[in-house]
C-alpha cells in the first residue's frame, strides 16, 4: 500500500518523537509542557498533518495532559499569540477613554465565559451577563457558535430581533472603533482565531472534547488588556487547574466557578465551588505608586504586587436572592426562543422573582464583584441609582449582594439595553 496520503505536505513538519514520548511515557522522559505548546502552535500555520493532529489532541486527552495547568497555559499562550493582533495603543486609548475606574476597578476590560461541556444545556447565561455588566464596566466577551449546547454565544446574538449585531464584522482593526461607540462588544472566535480553520475538521472528526472544548476562556485575543473575568468549568477537577492556568499566564484579577451539580455557572439551585485570584501590594516592592523604583534592578526583581489564591463556596442567599431547581432555568430552545428572552430581561420585563432572571443577577454580581467595581463605599451609576451601597461581605469577602443591587440598576434603568443597542448600531455601519 502507497504511503502518500501519509506523507508530509510542503511547509508541514513530523513531531512524531513528540507522540512517541506521548504515547510511552516514562519517568526519565516526561513530555515538557513546553514543548507540547510548540507542536500545537504548528497546528495554527498549518504545519501539522491532520493525521498527526489528531494524535496529538487525542494522546493529550487520553493522558490527561490536557487538564494539565501548565499545558493549559502554554498552549492558551501559542493559541492567542496566532490570533489576528489588536493595535495595543489604540484600543488603550479606546478604552481610557470611558473612564470606568470606580472601586479596585481601574477600568480595563472585563468577560466572563464558560467551558460548556456540562450537558445542563441552561440559559445563555454568560453572554446575558456580559450584556447586563456592560454599563458599569468595559466588556469584552469572547465567544463562539454551539459546540455542546442548543444555543451558543454567537448564535443567541445573531437571533436577537428585530436587528441583530453584525457580529462578523467586528475584527482586530476596527475593535477600537466599537469602544468608542459602546462598552460592549462581542469578539466571534473565527474573526480572531483564523488558524482554528486547520484544527476544525480534525476536531469534527474526532467526535470526541480534546484540549480546544477548554481553550476558549483562556483564548480571548485581548488577553492583555482584560483586568478581570469569571471562568465556569464544567466539572469540579478544573477548578483549580483553571485557576492556576490563568495565574500562570499573568492574571491577578478573576473567579474560577462549578456550581456543585458540574454546572459551568453559579448555581441557582445550591451551592457553587469558586476558585479566586486577588491582587494584593507586593510588601517588598520599594517603588512608589506611579511605578518608579529605587532602581532598575529593583524593577526587575520585584513585582509590584503578588496574587493571592483562595477558594470558598457561594450559594443564592449570599447574594440576596432565593434558590430555584436548574429544571426552571433550562435553555433547551432555538437561539431565537433565547434571544426573545435576553431581550425581554434588558427590557425590564420580567418580574423581580424570576428564575432566570435570578440566575443572571448572580452572576453579573460575581463578575461586577471580582472586577472590583463593588468596593467602592459610593454608588453614581446614573439615573435610577439611589446611591445606597450596601457593604455587607460574604464569602470570600466579596460584596455580592452589592452586585445584585447594581446589575438591577443596569436593567431596570435601560443602561444595559442602550449598550447593546449602541454594539448593534456600530456593528451595523461597519464595512
Amino acid at each position: 500500500m502507497s504511503a502518500a496520503p501519509f506523507d508530509l505536505q510542503p511547509g508541514q513538519v513530523s513531531i512524531s518523537p513528540l507522540l512517541q514520548k506521548l504515547a510511552y511515557p516514562t519517568e526519565h522522559l516526561r513530555v515538557d509542557a513546553a514543548d507540547i505548546a510548540s507542536a500545537f502552535a504548528l497546528i495554527f500555520e498549518d504545519r501539522l498533518s491532520a493525521i498527526q493532529t489528531a494524535a496529538l489532541l487525542t494522546l493529550l486527552h487520553s493522558t490527561g495532559r490536557d487538564r494539565d495547568a501548565e499545558v493549559i497555559a502554554k498552549c492558551s499562550h501559542r493559541m492567542r499569540e496566532a490570533a489576528s493582533q489588536v493595535d495595543r495603543p489604540t484600543l488603550k486609548r479606546a478604552i481610557k477613554a470611558r473612564g470606568k475606574k470606580e472601586g479596585s476597578y481601574k477600568g480595563g476590560l472585563c468577560d466572563i465565559v464558560g467551558t460548556g461541556g456540562d450537558s445542563h444545556s441552561t440559559f445563555n447565561i454568560s453572554t446575558t451577563s456580559s450584556i447586563i455588566a456592560s454599563p458599569i464596566i468595559t466588556m469584552a466577551k469572547h465567544g463562539n457558535r454551539a459546540q455542546t449546547s442548543f444555543s451558543g454565544s454567537a448564535d443567541v446574538l445573531n437571533a436577537i430581533s428585530p436587528v441583530p449585531p453584525k457580529i462578523s464584522a467586528v475584527n482586530a482593526e476596527n475593535l477600537a472603533q466599537v469602544y468608542e461607540e459602546t462598552s460592549y462588544a462581542f469578539l466571534f472566535a473565527p474573526n480572531f482565531h483564523p488558524g482554528m480553520m486547520y484544527a476544525n475538521p480534525v476536531r469534527r472528526a474526532l467526535g470526541l472534547r480534546t484540549i480546544f472544548n477548554l481553550m476558549g476562556p483562556l483564548a480571548n485575543p485581548v488577553d492583555w488588556a482584560i483586568e478581570a473575568r469569571v471562568v465556569g468549568v464544567a466539572y469540579q477537577s478544573l477548578g483549580p487547574v483553571f485557576a492556576e492556568a490563568l495565574r500562570q499566564n499573568g492574571c491577578k484579577k478573576a473567579m474560577v466557578i462549578c456550581g456543585e451539580e458540574d454546572l459551568d455557572e453559579i448555581s441557582c439551585a445550591g451551592k457553587t465551588n469558586c476558585w479566586k485570584l486577588t491582587e494584593y501590594p507586593n510588601p517588598a516592592y520599594k517603588g512608589s505608586a506611579d511605578g518608579d523604583t529605587s532602581s532598575d534592578e529593583d524593577e526587575h526583581l520585584v513585582p509590584r504586587t503578588l496574587v493571592k489564591f483562595e477558594t470558598f463556596q457561594l450559594q443564592p442567599s449570599d447574594f440576596g436572592l432565593p434558590t430555584h431547581p436548574l429544571t426552571a432555568v433550562y435553555g433547551r430552545k432555538m437561539p431565537k426562543d433565547n434571544a426573545a428572552k435576553i431581550m425581554s430581561i434588558l427590557r425590564n420585563e420580567l418580574p423581580r422573582d424570576d428564575p432566570i432572571l435570578s440566575f443572571v443577577l448572580m452572576n453579573v454580581a460575581a463578575l461586577l464583584v471580582i472586577s472590583g467595581v463593588c468596593d467602592s463605599d459610593t454608588s453614581n451609576m446614573g439615573p435610577g441609582d439611589d446611591g445606597q451601597v450596601i457593604t455587607e461581605r460574604g464569602p470570600g469577602g466579596g460584596r455580592w449582594k452589592e452586585g445584585v443591587r447594581r446589575a438591577r440598576w443596569a436593567i431596570e434603568s435601560g443602561a444595559a439595553l442602550k449598550c447593546l443597542e449602541g454594539f448593534i448600531e456600530v456593528t451595523n455601519k461597519l464595512q
